[in-house]
C-alpha cells in the first residue's frame, strides 16, 4: 500500500499529530545518524505514534524530512606553487586558545606559506597556522598574549601582516600600486634599450651592460631580494631559481637577456595577480550578499546596527527591495523573495508571517518584520561563504598528488641541469659557456608554476559557481568524486515525491456523489493537523466543497476516527477499520486490490458494515523527477531507489520516473547492505532529505542532501548539499563535475606538455631564458583562464 504519512521537510520541525486515522502506518523509531566513516553522529529517534490509516507502509528509517597596501613587489600575485605547502600546518604543542586573523597582501600561494611556516615553526606559543591565498589570509592558533612577535618574524621574510578584527572581512587583495607600475615601466624601456643597443653595437660594449643594470636595478631588485630570502631561510622557489639564473647569465656576459628575463618575470608575476584575483571575485561576491547593517527595533523606532552585534531573537526590519540582512522568520507583512544566492531559484518565492527568510535574499514589493534565528556568521548564507573559501584547507586528491609530485620535480630538474652544466661540456657535446646557458634555462624550466596552480584554481572556480547557482559542494574532494559517481541511490520521499500526500481519486460504492463522500470524509478531518487529514481537506477546497459541521468526533486509536455528519454516523479510517466493521465486501477489496498494484493508499468511508466511498491517497512525484532520470541516464550514471516503503508503491513510482531499479520494504540497515554491494561495481552516491538518510548518506562514496537551506544536519553531514528542493540540480551536479575534470587534466596536459617540450629545446640547445620565462608564465596563464571558465555556467 502506499506510504501516504507526510514527512517533515529538511530544516521544519516535525508537529506531533494527535489525530489519529487508524491503519496499517506502523508507528516507526526511527534511529538516524549512526556513526560511520567520517560523518557526524546523529543518535536520534523519531517515535511516530499517530498513524493515519490508509493503509499506509511507513518508510522505515526514514525521519519525517523533514574564514594595507604593501609594496611587496610580488604584484600581490605569486601562483608559482613549488613547495608542497598544507593549508594547514601543525607547529607546535598546546591548546591552542585563541585564534587570530593576519591579512598578508604578498601571501597568495605555497612559496610564501613555505616562507611563513619556517618563520613561525621555532616560536614559543604557535599551535597551528591555516593558509587562505584567496583572501590571503593566515589564520594563526596560538597561545601568545599579542601578535607583536608574530608580525616582526613574517616581516622577516619581506611581508607585512595586518591584524583583522573578528567580523572584519579581508580587504582585496592589491595587484599593483602607482609607484610599482612606473618603475616597471621604466624597467622595461632600459631592458629594450640595452638588446637594441647589443644589436647595434655589439654584447661587449659597457652602454650594453649599463642599461641592462639599470633595467634589474628599476624592476628586478624585488626578486632578487626575494631570492634571497629564499637561499637564506634555505626555501627552494622561483625567486631563488630566477636570481641564480639571472645572476648567471650576467657572469657569462648575458647582460641583455638577463635584464629582459627579470622584467618579463615581473610582467608575468603582475599578469597572473590580476588573473589569480578573479578566482577571489567570486569569494567576495558572494561575502557582499548579506547586508553589513540591519533596521532593529529599538523601543517604539527602528535603529541601525551593525549586521554582526544584532543578537539572536530581535525584531528586524526589511523594506522593498533590500537584502535580509540576517536568517529569521516572518512575524509581520507579506512579501515575496528571490532566494537565488543561497537555493540558485530565480524564481521570486512568496513568504507571510511564520516562514522562514534567508540572509542575502533580496525582499519583494512588501515590508516584512522578521525575528532572527541566528547570528550573522551563522546563517545559511555565510555557511556557504565559509565552505567555498576554505575548500582548499582539504585539498582534492589530484592537488595532493601535483604537490607531491612538484615537491619531488624541482630538485630533480636542478640535479640534471647541474650535471648537464658539467658533463656535457666534459664529454664534449657543447662548449661551456652554450652548456652553462643551457642549464640556466633548465633552471627556469624548473619551476612547475603552472602545474601546481592548475588544481586550486579550477577547483576553487568550479566551487564557487556552483555555490552561486544552489550546488553547495564542500570542497574538491567531493567535487572530484561526484565526476567519477556511476551510480546513484534516491530515497523516495521528499527526494523523488514531494512527500506531500494528495486525493487522487474519490471513489463512490455506494451511489453517492463524490462531492457528497468528499464532503462527509472532510468534516471528519476538519480538526485535524494531520497529513492525511490535510489532504482531504485540499482536495475538498479545490473541487469548491461545502463542509458540513461536524459533531462527537473522537479518534479510533491506530485505525481512524469517527463522528456524526449530517446525521449520519460515520468513520473514515484503514482497511483494517473496514475488516473490524464487517465491511469489507468483495467491491471493496476489488477497489483496495487495484489501489495497491497502481501504488496508491486508500482511505475507507464507512457507515456501520456498509463502505460509502474509497479516497485514494498517493504521494505526489516530483514533476521534475522524471528529466532528472532521464538526462542522469544519458550522462551513463545508474539510477536506483532505495525506500521503506512497500514494494507495490516504490515499484510504481519507479515506473513512472524511469529509475533503473528499485527497492521497498528497506531498513536503515538494508539500505547500506544495497550500498555495499554496489560500491563493489564502481563509485556510489546517496540522494536523500532527512536526518535519519545520514548513515547511507556516510556510507556512501559521496552523500549529496537534497532540500539543504534549512537543515543544519544536511548541511553538516553529505558532501554535497542542494539548497534548493530541485531534483534537477543532481543532474546538474553530475555534469559540472564532469565539466571541471575534464578542464582540470587539460590543464595538466598543458602546464606538463609544454614543460617538456621546452626541457628538450634546453638540452638541443635551442631554448633561451626569455623563452623559458614565456614558457613557464605563459602556461601558467593558460591554465588560469582555462580554469576561470569553469566560474561562467555550471549547466553543461
Amino acid at each position: 500500500m502506499s506510504s501516504v504519512t507526510r514527512y517533515r521537510k529538511a530544516g521544519k520541525p516535525h508537529q506531533n499529530r494527535p489525530h489519529s486515522h487508524g491503519g496499517d502506518c506502523c508507528s516507526a523509531k526511527v534511529e538516524a545518524g549512526l556513526a560511520l566513516a567520517d560523518a557526524q553522529r546523529h543518535d536520534h529517534a523519531h517515535d511516530h505514534g499517530h498513524a493515519h490509516g490508509a493503509s499506509c507502509s511507513q518508510e522505515h528509517g526514514h525521519d519525517h524530512k523533514h574564514d594595507h597596501k604593501h609594496d611587496h613587489g610580488h604584484g600581490a600575485g605569486c601562483s608559482h606553487h613549488h613547495d608542497d605547502a598544507p593549508a594547514r600546518v601543525q607547529l607546535g604543542q598546546g591548546q591552542g586558545a585563541k585564534r587570530s586573523r593576519l591579512q598578508i597582501q604578498a601571501m597568495d600561494c605555497p612559496t610564501e606559506a613555505r616562507l611563513i611556516e619556517k618563520a613561525l615553526s621555532g616560536m614559543n606559543g604557535v599551535v597551528a597556522l591555516e593558509f587562505n591565498f584567496i583572501e590571503r589570509v593566515l589564520l594563526l592558533q596560538h597561545d601568545l598574549p599579542n601578535l607583536d612577535d608574530v608580525k616582526r618574524a613574517i616581516a622577516k621574510v619581506g611581508m607585512q601582516a595586518v591584524e583583522l578584527g573578528g567580523g572584519e572581512h579581508a580587504a582585496a587583495p592589491i595587484v599593483s600600486t602607482r609607484r610599482a607600475n612606473l618603475l616597471l615601466l621604466a624597467s622595461g624601456l632600459a631592458a629594450a634599450a640595452a638588446e637594441a643597443t647589443a644589436w647595434s653595437l655589439g654584447d661587449d660594449k659597457p652602454a650594453v651592460a649599463a642599461l641592462a643594470l639599470a633595467s634589474i636595478l628599476l624592476g628586478g631588485t624585488s626578486t632578487l631580494k626575494k631570492g634571497w630570502i629564499a637561499l637564506s631561510t634555505r626555501t627552494l622557489n622561483i625567486h631563488f631559481l630566477m636570481s641564480v639564473a639571472v645572476i648567471g647569465a650576467m657572469l657569462i656576459g648575458q647582460w641583455p637577456e638577463a635584464a629582459m628575463v627579470l622584467f618579463l618575470f615581473a610582467i608575468a608575476e603582475r599578469l597572473e595577480a590580476m588573473s589569480l584575483s578573479r578566482a577571489g571575485e567570486a569569494v567576495r561576491a558572494l561575502m557582499a550578499l548579506a547586508p553589513e547593517t540591519a533596521w532593529v527595533a529599538d523601543g517604539a523606532g527602528w535603529r541601525e546596527a551593525q549586521a554582526a552585534e544584532v543578537a539572536v531573537g530581535s525584531r528586524v526590519r526589511v523594506r522593498p527591495g533590500e537584502r535580509v540582512p540576517l536568517d529569521g522568520r516572518i512575524v509581520s507583512g507579506h512579501s515575496s523573495c528571490n532566494e537565488a544566492p543561497i537555493t540558485g531559484e530565480s524564481l521570486p518565492v512568496d513568504k507571510g508571517p511564520d516562514d522562514g527568510v534567508f540572509a542575502g535574499s533580496i525582499n519583494g514589493n512588501g515590508v516584512i518584520e522578521i525575528e532572527t534565528t541566528a547570528e550573522a556568521s551563522g546563517s545559511v548564507l555565510a555557511r556557504i561563504i565559509a565552505t567555498v573559501r576554505d575548500a582548499q584547507a582539504a585539498k582534492a586528491p589530484t592537488q595532493r598528488f601535483i604537490d607531491r609530485f612538484a615537491a619531488g620535480y624541482t630538485p630533480v630538474v636542478l640535479a640534471l641541469a647541474a650535471l648537464f652544466a658539467v658533463g656535457a661540456p666534459m664529454a664534449g657535446l657543447l662548449p661551456w659557456h652554450q652548456a652553462i646557458y643551457s642549464a640556466l634555462v633548465m633552471l627556469v624550466i624548473a619551476c612547475p608554476c603552472a602545474l601546481v596552480i592548475a588544481t586550486p584554481v579550477t577547483v576553487v572556480s568550479a566551487l564557487a559557481s556552483a555555490a552561486r547557482h544552489g550546488l553547495l559542494v564542500k570542497g574538491g574532494a567531493p567535487l572530484e568524486m561526484a565526476a567519477r559517481i556511476d551510480t546513484v541511490c534516491l530515497d523516495k520521499t521528499g527526494t523523488l515525491t514531494r512527500g506531500e500526500p494528495r486525493i487522487t481519486r474519490v471513489l463512490p460504492l455506494a451511489g453517492d456523489s463524490e462531492e457528497a463522500v468528499l464532503a462527509w470524509a472532510a468534516a471528519l478531518d476538519s480538526h485535524s493537523t494531520h497529513p492525511l487529514a490535510r489532504a482531504v481537506l485540499d482536495e475538498a477546497a479545490k473541487r469548491g466543497v461545502a463542509i458540513p459541521a461536524s459533531a462527537q468526533v473522537s479518534e479510533l486509536i491506530g485505525r481512524g476516527v469517527s463522528g456524526q455528519v449530517e446525521g449520519l454516523s460515520l468513520q473514515l479510517g484503514s482497511r483494517r477499520l473496514a475488516e473490524e466493521q464487517g465491511a469489507l465486501s468483495p467491491q471493496l477489496k476489488q477497489t483496495l486490490q487495484a489501489l495497491d498494484v497502481a501504488g496508491e493508499g486508500a482511505l475507507v468511508l464507512l457507515s456501520g458494515d456498509q463502505a460509502l466511498a474509497v479516497l485514494a491517497v498517493a504521494d505526489q512525484v516530483r514533476p521534475e523527477a522524471a528529466a532528472t532520470i532521464a538526462r542522469l541516464n544519458r550522462l551513463g550514471v545508474r539510477t536506483v531507489m532505495l525506500s521503506g516503503d512497500s514494494p507495490q508503491v516504490v515499484t510504481a513510482i519507479a515506473r513512472l520516473t524511469g529509475v533503473g531499479a528499485a527497492h521497498g520494504g528497506l531498513l536503515p540497515q538494508d539500505k547500506l547492505r544495497h550500498i555495499e554491494r554496489l560500491q563493489q561495481e564502481g563509485k556510489v552516491a546517496m540522494v536523500g532529505d532527512g536526518v535519519n538518510d545520514a548513515p547511507a548518506l556516510a556510507r556512501a562514496d559521496l552523500g549529496i542532501a537534497m532540500g539543504a537551506a534549512g537543515s543544519d544536519s544536511a548541511l553538516e553531514t553529505a558532501g554535497v548539499a542542494l539548497m534548493d528542493d530541485k531534483l534537477s540540480r543532481l543532474a546538474d551536479l553530475i555534469a559540472h563535475a564532469r565539466r571541471t575534470a575534464r578542464v582540470l587534466k587539460v590543464n595538466i596536459a598543458i602546464a606538463l606538455g609544454i614543460k617538456l617540450v621546452f626541457f628538450g629545446l634546453a638540452l638541443a640547445g635551442v631554448a633561451s631564458l626569455w623563452m623559458a620565462v614565456f614558457a613557464d608564465v605563459g602556461t601558467s596563464l593558460i591554465v588560469i583562464g582555462n580554469g576561470l571558465r569553469l566560474a561562467r555556467k555550471v549547466q553543461a
